[in-house]
């Protein structure tokens, strides 16, 4: 059985569908965790293939992008957020999520580029996830960031920050192996994500998801765009060129 590792977040339901409806079940066995502990899981090659956050494609020389899916935003994302009471300038701190890197760097990133500024940066933990007080600002990714959204004087969302810097889409976390696989089954993996993507709303009914705070059909269809085109490809190349300056 192939290990296959999914983050555990909204955005990667329509995924996890596609795959329990195509029946690849008798070839997969499916893992979930938050992105860096499915990165973490991937690099000590407890997994052999994962939807991981697009940083480990620096960390590791041997893996390979299998599909024409990703998570990606074209502009606002609503759940990779710098919460704050204060502007951007004012802010002194930022505690960081500890959940995942590919978020982390691309706020370094937008702070060094684009609002050129230099808080103190430093990890938070499980057991202190914020600290949003004063002039101290934090980093919150996932499912989380929809009970913050609204909560906050100031939020900034990285995805739409990007977008005004740049002009380009940003990819979150892509699907890659660190096992050869047979064209057969590459070509029935990326169809299951295909079915899934192609039926997110099928996907939301059978799940039975409800919530009074989330809007899961317009996130799902309008804030996560999923297909890894050519645009999100350079995007993708631009954002880990910069990271490394």
């Amino acid at each position: 059985m192939i290990k296959v590792g999914v983050i555990s977040y909204l955005n990667s339901m329509p995924f996890v569908y596609g795959l329990k409806s195509i029946k690849m079940s008798k070839s997969i066995n499916i893992f979930s965790s938050y992105p860096a502990e499915i990165a973490d899981q991937l690099r000590e090659r407890q997994l052999d293939i994962a939807l991981v956050p697009v940083v480990v494609l620096n960390d590791l020389k041997d893996v390979s992008i299998i599909t024409d899916f990703c998570i990606a935003s074209e502009n606002t994302v609503d759940t990779v957020c710098l919460y704050s009471h204060v502007p951007i300038h004012e802010i002194k701190s930022i505690s960081l999520d500890y959940q995942s890197r590919t978020s982390v760097e691309l706020l370094k990133l937008l702070l060094r580029d684009y609002w050129k500024i230099s808080p103190v940066l430093y990890n938070s933990s499980k057991e202190s996830q914020y600290n949003i007080k004063d002039d101290q600002a934090s980093l919150v990714i996932g499912d989380r960031a929809f009970d913050l959204n609204g909560k906050y004087a100031y939020i900034y969302d990285l995805a739409e920050s990007w977008n005004k810097m740049t002009g380009m889409p940003f990819v979150f976390a892509c699907w890659v192996s660190r096992i050869n696989l047979d064209s057969i089954f590459q070509k029935d993996f990326n169809a299951a994500l295909k079915y899934g993507v192609d039926n997110i709303d099928n996907a939301i009914f059978q799940e039975q998801i409800s919530s009074s705070n989330i809007n899961y059909k317009d996130y799902l269809n309008k804030k996560i765009s999923y297909d890894f085109n050519e645009d999100k490809k350079r995007a993708l190349a631009f954002f880990l060129e910069r990271i490394n300056l």
